[in-house]
């Protein structure tokens, strides 16, 4: 759903058609009600008791630029701009269409970005594969797609303990995500570039095992209780996640030096040849790939796992790693002609459902990019 629908909706000016999108999308998950009454609050905030110049000066700081801020409207949409689309560190929001934006420098785009949609292929035990996208369907056997999410149906456990287990890879391309619901009913959402490998079947009351390649997934596994207590297990690079029944979060994507393990409810155990760590609901884990080390911090949840939900959420995140991530949704490649702008730091919260174009004009309405190019899908910033 485009966030212009909940402005739309907070000013009381939804059309019929607009208003059935919204309620569907309200309600589809407690996550979207709780986002709606975050962006209203924020809404209802009178702009002008904001100090624009305290907020201006905070972000140039990043940079080290000292200018004189102004305190025009003008100045008042830039700080906006600035933490990216909507829900801002100023404790505002402001909508987008009253921001007069510049016609992006586009040259020689003759491929066009796309914005990132369900997609997956499914690589059987035999090596055969499948291309699934959306609005497709496939089914075979126990196996079913709707084009958004692939199902095994007909949970038959193993109980022969000596049987091969066969195994199947879901891989997720730059521009993809997409969904699974393992036969022991564990469901799984896989990010933009990642991986899992996962049984068929798994065998009764044995170890639960599955492996995040690499990228990024949110799972949602069920308890011992109802699988005669076997264990969940995830494994990944130099990390070993043990579950009990529980809701989390990894992100191991291959070319970065760090794994990264938020807990959402009950509980996990992160472990690699070093060390082990338990975590509580809102903990987060990272292992430096580096070194081994395991450090354990307090984080935002939602602005980990924001994305399984349709949102990007950046909280304190600079320019470079925002890109990284777009980068991988939109699958495009980003330059930085100015180094010194990887390190300006942003807040906001953007649905995945932006062009791309739109996101570089808002950043570019903070002056601190002065131009960027788009040449097929490479962005150069400037």
């Amino acid at each position: 759903m485009e966030f212009k629908l909940i402005i739309k909706k907070l000013n009381n000016s939804l059309t019929p058609e607009e208003e059935i999108i919204f309620s569907k999308w309200y309600n589809e998950a407690d996550s979207h009600k709780d986002y709606f009454i975050s962006v209203k609050e924020n809404y209802e905030k009178d702009i002008n008791h904001i100090d624009i110049e305290k907020g201006w000066l905070s972000i140039q700081k990043n940079i080290n630029i000292v200018e004189n801020a102004k305190k025009n409207n003008y100045w008042k949409y830039a700080v906006a701009a600035a933490s990216i689309v909507v829900l801002i560190s100023l404790n505002f929001i402001f909508n987008k269409e009253d921001i007069q934006v510049s016609e992006p420098v586009i040259v020689n785009n003759d491929e066009l970005i796309l914005i990132g949609t369900d997609k997956a292929t499914l690589t059987l035990e035999d090596g055969s594969s499948i291309v699934l996208e959306k609005g497709e369907t496939y089914v075979a056997g126990n196996i079913n797609s709707n084009g958004e999410k692939l199902v095994y149906n007909n949970y038959n456990k193993k109980s022969n303990s000596e049987e091969e287990i066969k195994y199947n890879y879901l891989t997720i391309p730059r521009g993809g995500q997409y969904a699974i619901k393992l036969s022991d009913g564990t469901e799984v959402w896989l990010n933009s570039e990642s991986q899992l490998k996962y049984p068929v079947n798994f065998i009764d009351g044995k170890t639960r095992e599955v492996e995040l390649v690499y990228g990024e997934a949110y799972f949602d596994v069920t308890s011992s209780f109802e699988n005669n207590g076997s264990k969940f297990i995830v494994l990944n690079k130099n990390q070993e996640v043990e579950v009990l029944g529980t809701e989390f979060n990894i992100k191991a994507y291959k070319d970065e030096s760090n794994i990264y393990t938020t807990l959402v409810e009950g509980r996990v155990t992160v472990s690699n040849s070093v060390s082990k760590q338990n975590l509580t609901p809102n903990q987060q884990s990272k292992i430096c790939l580096v070194n081994n080390q395991i450090t354990v911090n307090t984080v935002d949840v939602y602005g980990e796992t924001s994305w399984k939900t349709g949102f990007f959420s950046f909280k304190s995140k600079t320019l470079k790693d925002i890109m990284v991530v777009l980068s991988r949704w939109y699958d495009v490649e980003v330059i930085f002609e100015d180094k010194k702008l990887e390190g300006v730091k942003f807040n906001g919260v953007i649905s995945k459902n932006e062009k791309i174009e739109e996101i570089l004009n808002l950043i570019k309405k903070t002056n601190f990019i002065t131009a960027y190019d788009v040449t097929n899908k490479k962005i150069t910033i400037k």
